[in-house]
């Protein structure tokens, strides 16, 4: 058995190098700066589309709320790709992969923007009253490719498994182990349960749990980083500067990333920038279909927040605080790889109960961080299934849930490196027919924004055109 999880962890580590290559690179990155540009930078309406989020749509229909629909946006990117994810791209890339990572990050707004957009435009109700869209809706009915369509909902069925189960429930066992010592299969058993709780309620039940956990495990994470920026002050402005010219030049702290290049920081930050902020993906725009919302424009501009709260703030400071700690004296290296992070963690100099601050700390927010990242990804997978096998076949529902269940306990078990090359594969896979349908219907998407955004319409019902 290990012989053939070794090889198949080669094999996709192998395929992840063809995928991650400059043509996703230039694929991804192109797609971001191209509808940055020709929907004259939606990233300045930040500050008006938060404000938005907070105010519900009355009257308008839908099936969640639109700040319930983030938060489930938010529960299933702001993962373990902050944590864990940018500690292996500073391992493989060097400091500038957080640069990139960051950047993938910024015009991402753009691109998130765009998805949710189209996924309201192009949604379509059942006949229970729910709302169904995503990707695979606007390439069917907007572009009118089924084919294409099916690929985009098989790979993000795939996606639901890698990146939104197996990888987070794996990031909370291998923690359990190496902060309490608890088994991975008794952490994986736990979580099943946990999973199983919320999974069966549907999109209203994970909504109610996201919109309750959300906001509470990031303000706890984000005031661990801070803490740990104060404690190494001096060397923050440091960070910043290596940061920002490894980006450039590939050069890794000395005695870190080992083999670090250019082409490594582009490839780790950009691909560790999907994996956290989704933006490109596909997936945060199925939920943002179910929103309460009145026009398609409004919720695109929620939608694009969690970009900026995923990238812009959690990850910048899970990388200021890693490369700030590599900097600092008896500092650690990025030799580390995925416990990068925790060593950081323990620099801050409390212990509770015989456990330091930190690493407790860090282990709640990984927990809270993974666990809500299945529940979201649980929502995107089945209706990508819905998609393929039937909207109202409830059997098809039930099932799925259940190979979810199982896997957040297998996911538990497996190897790390594994688990990580799988979610890559599938990242990309999802990536490419949704990046595909952006550009070719960027049109509309100029069309629908000159009508409610640029020309002051937002509260504007869509029934109204």
């Amino acid at each position: 058995m290990d012989s053939f999880l070794d090889s198949a962890n080669q094999l996709l580590n192998t395929v992840n190098g063809i995928l991650w290559g400059w043509p996703m690179i230039i694929l991804l990155v192109g797609t971001h700066l191209y509808l940055t540009i020709r929907l004259h930078f939606p990233q300045r309406h930040i500050g008006r589309a938060i404000r938005i989020s907070m105010q519900p749509d009355k009257g308008a229909s839908g099936d969640v709320s639109q700040f319930s629909a983030l938060a489930t946006s938010l529960a299933a990117t702001i993962g373990t790709g902050n944590i864990i994810g940018v500690a292996t791209a500073v391992m493989h890339g060097g400091p500038g992969a957080v640069f990139w990572c960051w950047i993938t990050g910024l015009l991402g707004i753009a691109t998130k923007y765009a998805e949710a957009l189209l996924a309201v435009k192009y949604r379509v109700k059942g006949k229970n009253g729910e709302m169904h869209g995503g990707p695979m809706y606007a390439i069917e009915h907007g572009m009118h490719c089924r084919w294409l369509a099916v690929a985009f909902a098989v790979f993000t069925f795939l996606a639901s498994f890698g990146i939104g189960c197996m990888v987070q429930s794996n990031a909370i066992s291998t923690t359990a182990a190496d902060t309490f010592g608890l088994p991975t299969q008794v952490t994986g058993l736990v979580l099943a349960l946990l999973v199983a709780s919320v999974v069966f309620f549907g999109v209203k039940g994970i909504g109610r749990v996201c919109v309750a956990l959300v906001p509470f495990m990031a303000l706890f994470y984000v005031s661990g980083c801070l803490l740990l920026l104060a404690i190494n002050y001096e060397y923050v402005w440091p960070a910043i500067r290596c940061i920002v010219t490894s980006a450039f030049t590939g050069q890794a702290i000395e005695g870190g990333a080992i083999g670090s290049t250019l082409m490594l920081a582009m490839r780790f930050g950009i691909a560790r920038g999907l994996f956290s902020n989704e933006a490109g993906l596909g997936s945060a725009p199925i939920v943002a279909a179910a929103a309460q919302t009145k026009n398609p424009v409004r919720q695109a501009l929620v939608s694009s927040t969690s970009v900026f709260w995923d990238t812009i703030v959690v990850c910048a400071l899970t990388g200021i605080v890693l490369v700030s700690t590599m900097l600092a004296p008896n500092g650690i290296d990025a030799s580390a790889g995925e416990t990068l992070t925790k060593r950081a963690f323990t620099q801050i100099p409390l212990v509770v109960g015989g456990y330091n601050i930190g690493v407790i700390i860090l282990s709640v927010a990984i927990f809270t961080f993974a666990f809500s990242t299945i529940l979201g990804w649980s929502y995107y997978g089945e209706k990508a299934l819905e998609y393929l096998c039937g909207r109202n076949n409830r059997t098809v529902r039930y099932i799925y849930r259940s190979l979810m269940i199982l896997g957040a306990f297998f996911g538990a078990n497996w190897a790390i490196d594994l688990v990580w090359n799988f979610g890559d594969t599938a990242n990309a896979l999802m990536a490419i027919p949704n990046l595909i349908c952006l550009i070719a219907l960027s049109g509309i998407l100029v069309k629908e924004t000159r009508h409610y955004l640029w020309e002051d319409r937002l509260n504007e019902h869509a029934s109204d055109d």
